[in-house]
């Protein structure tokens, strides 16, 4: 079973039907949808076998509501409640790019994970939001580490360079060097800034994480994998000719790659498993698959 630990809120998706007119009205399309990365992963790799969601949220209708869409998906659904449901207002520009205004809320607050919730996983993906703040920095941190004790695999998702640069990017490498994970998912601009790829070539950094496969996408040109047995491999993505809204794709890809990887255990099926997934959001809005 693969088990994802993290955030579980409402996104509010802003279509921008035109640029941002400051000052008065802005022609737009709103949606609301169940947001967070760690949510997005495991609604998307529910699909594609046995899922687990950890996370926390708040005692109010809006957690209610979105712990109970997660179950009806079929996933295994395990949430401590406290504090307030957290949003993330995003912003879609017309070339389907992303702003994003977070407010995680009771995501945030996820604290002394039972023993028993890491039962019957095989691997655990961790989004790099997860680290930033406490007590659930600390909780998921622990957690990891109960996980290698147990012989459970790790993902991390560096997740954004905005929050890699507010918890610091030696603070982050030292961390990941501790915590050992099989791997680390990032897009070009996050594993450059982590200094683990730089132009699809091992970067400064690779060399402080000797254990780790750093995964890193670059939106349409090729995913490059460096770290694994072949030292590097590049997997080119298919072309997708509707792209509307970029959010959730990261998502999307670390679901389809992971449940590939622990069905074939192969690194390039797994990347192709991760386009695939990835190609069915990007004409829908928010975190959204089509089907």
């Amino acid at each position: 079973m693969l088990g994802i630990v993290g955030d579980l809120v409402e996104d509010v998706i802003v279509w921008l039907g035109e640029p941002i007119r400051h000052g008065t009205d802005t022609d737009v399309e709103i949606f609301h949808t169940r947001g967070g990365s760690a949510a997005n992963v495991a609604a998307f790799a529910t699909r594609l076998g046995p899922t687990r969601f950890i996370g926390c949220v708040g005692e109010d209708a809006l957690g209610e509501s979105l712990v109970k869409g997660l179950a009806g998906d079929g996933i295994d659904v395990r949430v401590q409640r406290r504090g307030t449901t957290g949003t993330i207002v995003i912003l879609i520009d017309q070339d389907g790019e992303r702003t994003m205004l977070p407010y995680r809320g009771a995501a945030t607050l996820l604290q002394d994970v039972p023993d028993e919730w890491l039962d019957g996983l095989e691997l655990l993906h961790v989004p790099g939001y997860t680290f930033n703040g406490d007590p659930v920095g600390q909780a998921v941190t622990e957690l990891i580490r109960r996980a290698r004790q147990r012989g459970i695999l790790v993902s991390v998702d560096a997740s954004s360079t905005g929050m890699l640069e507010h918890y610091g990017v030696d603070r982050f490498l030292a961390l990941m060097a501790e915590l050992a994970p099989e791997f680390i998912i990032g897009n070009q601009s996050e594993s450059e800034f982590l200094g683990l790829c730089t132009k699809g070539d091992a970067g400064p950094n690779l060399g402080m994480l000797p254990g780790t496969i750093v995964v890193t996408k670059a939106g349409a040109d090729p995913t490059v994998v460096l770290g694994g047995p072949a030292g590097k491999i590049t997997v080119p993505v298919p072309p997708v000719t509707d792209v509307r809204d970029l959010t959730g794709a990261g998502d999307a890809f670390a679901a389809g790659f992971l449940s590939k990887y622990l069905a074939t255990r192969d690194l390039e099926s797994a990347c192709v498993g991760g386009h695939a997934n990835a190609a069915l959001v990007l004409s829908s809005p928010g975190a959204s698959m089509q089907h």
